[in-house]
């Protein structure tokens, strides 16, 4: 039985390239192809695809935020990275972000088939050269320092943590030494820069990425 893939990338010459490259491949199915993270999950949610191949910086919704996403919403679907970013905090953001998979785009066809089977069995699988940093990072205790969503501000990653946490507006708003205002406006900001349609859905997509405790 073949493995369904979806491929999200903005660049188009590099996804066509990349979907020619899948189709070539009897044991893959290319059911889907998205130019930025919105439209992953999107069509993440209408398709069920097996294995997502995730760019990192996309316009509208980046690759870190739709990892996230697919992982609260659809734990089915396996996400391997596949981008240019090699450095320790991409790679531990999309891990923390929920990604089974990390691979540059240097791979080559072989690598990408042996991932995409690899995670489509529930294993986490690497590319050349970062599986060897991953576990030196984990053993040099580097993964609590890095964020799983970038693009907040440190202040907002701050009040994420308490979110997540359980902790209120009003509470929150002691805690930091702020107005009750300026919280409900922050927390509109975090709202909107994750995509959350709801705070129950930021505080999935906070706990998912290891904020606040154990997601539940």
């Amino acid at each position: 039985m073949s493995v369904s893939v979806l491929v999200a990338d903005d660049h188009p010459m590099f996804r066509a390239g990349m979907v020619t490259v899948l189709q070539d491949l009897d044991d893959i199915e290319v059911v889907g192809q998205a130019a930025n993270g919105r439209e992953a999950v999107e069509l993440v949610a209408r398709m069920a695809p097996d294995v997502v191949l995730m760019d990192l910086r996309m316009p509208e919704v980046g690759g870190l935020e739709a990892t996230a996403r697919i992982k609260v919403e659809h734990p089915d679907t396996a996400v391997i990275v596949l981008t240019m970013d090699s450095d320790d905090d991409s790679i531990f953001a999309a891990l923390r972000a929920g990604a089974r998979g990390y691979l540059l785009k240097e791979s080559d066809g072989l690598d990408i088939e042996r991932a995409i089977n690899g995670v489509a069995r529930g294993e986490a699988v690497f590319g050349a050269g970062i599986a060897e940093r991953v576990l030196t990072l984990f053993s040099q205790g580097r993964s609590s320092a890095v964020s799983p969503f970038p693009e907040l501000t440190p202040r907002e990653l701050e009040m994420l943590e308490l979110i997540a946490g359980g902790l209120d507006n009003p509470t929150i708003a002691r805690r930091l030494f702020l107005s009750e205002k300026t919280v409900r406006n922050r927390v509109s900001a975090i709202l909107t820069k994750l995509h959350a349609r709801s705070r129950a859905e930021m505080v999935a997509l906070a706990r998912d990425a290891g904020l606040g405790g154990p997601a539940s």
